[in-house]
């Protein structure tokens, strides 16, 4: 499967959500695998996005389908990056 690095940003009811609700973000993972992704790791981060989510998908059209799917509730904006090991990148450019 295919690795993804999805930043976020919360919107201004993204914060409110959270703010009321911090285990909103433990439900939303379990909706992300419902659709197909996978949740390798998540971090808060300090700066311009409010996290870093490593995500592994079958596809770029299934991790499209969820960022848009998540875009659409409001709560946050993505910008989501196809990942590649490395290892992988060292094996193709050989």
């Amino acid at each position: 499967m295919a690795k993804f690095v999805m930043l976020t940003t919360l919107t201004d009811e993204g914060r409110k959500t959270l703010k009321d609700n911090p285990e909103r973000l433990r439900e939303v993972n379990k909706e992300v695998e419902s659709m197909g992704a996978k949740v390798l790791a998540q971090y808060a981060l300090l700066g311009p996005y409010d996290f870093v989510n490593i995500l592994e998908a079958p596809s770029n059209e299934a991790i499209s389908r969820i960022a848009i799917s998540l875009g659409a509730r409001g709560t946050v904006q993505t910008l989501t990056l196809a990942a590649i090991e490395v290892d992988e990148l060292i094996r193709n450019l050989k």
